[in-house]
């Protein structure tokens, strides 16, 4: 399991992930932050970019704000092959 501890910004243009050269996360996904709207994409948008089941993502920390700890069912192996592409 990798705890990532992320920045999301909703109502983006294009979805992307972005990780700085200090090793710091930001998600931007294009749904609004309506009625948990955002988040439900967020799950969905994460599931298609690791190739991995909706319920192997959790969201730990932070529902109503754009500071999140995000829990995945992968491996750390999965994640530098996945950060190298």
């Amino acid at each position: 399991m990798i705890v990532l501890n992320i920045k999301v910004k909703p109502g983006s243009f294009k979805d992307e992930i972005i990780v700085d050269d200090e090793q710091q996360w930001i998600i931007k996904i294009k749904e609004k932050p309506i009625d948990g709207a955002a988040n439900d994409y967020l799950i969905k948008f994460l599931s298609k970019e690791f190739k991995i089941r909706k319920s192997d993502i959790q969201i730990e920390k932070g529902l109503s704000s754009p500071f999140k700890k995000i829990v995945l069912n992968i491996s750390e192996n999965e994640l530098e092959n996945y950060l190298k592409k």
